[in-house]
């Protein structure tokens, strides 16, 4: 049996102003896949594309966000990569003015006795999420202007490092998602990017990284074409929201047969538990029951039911960011009956 079977862990945002809070109920519900938590209610640079934009050329925070200004374009653009050519990972930190919650997990893991973590969880924005948010002096996000794309995608490399390095002091290995919410777009009159070029840019984002001993997760809470993310071929886990679209995702059987086939480290994250649809009353039984439904489907299509089992994870659908600790804290204690109960009986 695989030692990920069944755990539990999050996607990333909590509702929590106060990061030992968040903490407290990440090690009390994900203790064996403990994550850093985004805490966007804390702070404006906390907010998922902020957070990831220090040291970028040419964007700025204020009170009123996140913006573009151009002056100084070229130079600053030349700073930048001086330092990506150098391999200055430290130039990219985040800091915690950025990310509380990074540098509070950080002293947490210092001071906890680490038997039961099998893993570190870390997470990034994707570089389509992250470039489409930001639009430039004539209102074009920056997801069209290639010359920032390649910065973008090249910060979001180095600021990966930074973690993988930043984190590794602790001896466990370390799953690091890519949250990419706006390929939910993809196919669709909202988007105009093509598949070759998610394929492409998601490669080279994940190959730089593969080197460094790391489970690559990528995470999209809409629907989207999977058989994109099956296709690259350093990525070791899809995350998909596995109550809102569970029959969407049964249609790319044969792509993620092929995925899970691939390697060892391959498996599928159940974002089972729903964040903004939880309802009061909702069970674990009945959600088992979700991916249970989910796995004979597969099964039925030709993939392997023991590898199925074998290769899953669980989580909440989506980050809880935008809604409150109360809910949070029932959303994660049922996460965390699910993942016992599979560990158990499936």
């Amino acid at each position: 049996m695989s030692v990920l079977k069944g755990l539990a862990t999050g996607i990333g945002s909590l509702p929590h102003k106060d990061a030992d809070s968040a903490l407290d109920l990440i090690f009390k519900y994900t203790p064996h896949i403990p994550f850093w938590p985004q805490l966007p209610k804390r702070d404006i640079r906390e907010g998922m594309i902020a957070q990831f934009s220090e040291n970028i050329p040419c964007l700025n925070i204020a009170s009123g966000g996140l913006s573009f200004n151009a002056k100084d374009k070229d130079s600053k653009l030349g700073v930048f990569y001086e330092q990506i050519i150098s391999n200055d990972v430290d130039y990219f930190k985040i800091g915690e003015d950025f990310a509380q919650g990074l540098h509070r997990f950080y002293q947490r893991l210092e001071k906890t006795d680490l038997k039961d973590v099998e893993f570190i969880k870390c997470q990034i924005v994707g570089p389509f999420t992250f470039a489409a948010a930001i639009k430039d002096e004539d209102g074009f996000a920056l997801l069209h202007d290639m010359v920032f794309f390649q910065v973008v995608l090249k910060a979001i490399i180095m600021k990966a490092l930074w973690q993988i390095c930043f984190f590794r002091k602790f001896g466990k290995k370390i799953i690091l998602f890519i949250d990419e919410p706006y390929l939910g777009c993809f196919g669709s009159a909202y988007t105009s990017i093509n598949r070759e070029d998610v394929v492409r840019n998601l490669t080279e984002l994940t190959l730089e990284l593969k080197s460094k001993d790391v489970l690559l997760g990528i995470h999209c809470c809409g629907n989207t074409d999977w058989s994109m993310f099956t296709d690259i071929e350093a990525l070791d886990i899809i995350s998909f929201d596995a109550f809102g679209f569970l029959d969407k995702f049964m249609l790319y059987a044969e792509d993620l047969n092929n995925f899970l086939k691939k390697g060892q480290e391959r498996f599928i994250c159940w974002g089972i538990v729903p964040t903004q649809d939880f309802q009061e009353g909702l069970i674990a039984d009945y959600l088992i029951s979700r991916i249970k439904e989910g796995i004979d489907t597969l099964a039925k299509k030709g993939l392997d039911k023991d590898l199925l089992l074998d290769k899953l994870l669980v989580s909440p659908s989506c980050g809880l960011g935008t809604l409150d600790p109360e809910k949070s804290d029932k959303i994660f204690r049922l996460l965390s009956e699910v993942s016992s109960s599979i560990r158990k009986a499936l």
